[in-house]
C-alpha cells in the first residue's frame, strides 16, 4: 500500500431520527441517518401487511372474486 494516499478510518458513531445509535466504520466521525434498520418498514413489517393487503383486494375487485364464503 502506498502511504499517505489513505484517509483517514474511525470507529464512526450512527445516529437515527428514531433515537437509534450504533456503531460502525467510517471515513467520518459522525453520521446522521433519517432512517434504519430499527424504523425502516421493511425490517419492522409493519407496513408490508398494508402494502400486500390493498393489492389482494385490488385484484379481487379486478376479477369479481368474493371473499365473503
Amino acid at each position: 500500500m502506498r502511504k499517505d494516499i489513505h484517509p483517514e478510518y474511525f470507529a464512526a458513531k450512527v445516529t437515527c431520527n428514531c433515537g437509534n445509535e450504533f456503531e460502525t466504520g467510517s471515513t467520518k466521525e459522525n453520521i446522521r441517518v433519517e432512517i434504519c434498520s430499527k424504523c425502516h418498514p421493511f425490517y419492522t413489517g409493519k407496513q408490508k401487511a398494508v402494502a400486500a393487503r390493498g393489492r389482494i383486494d385490488r385484484f379481487n375487485r379486478r376479477y369479481g372474486v368474493n371473499n365473503e364464503d
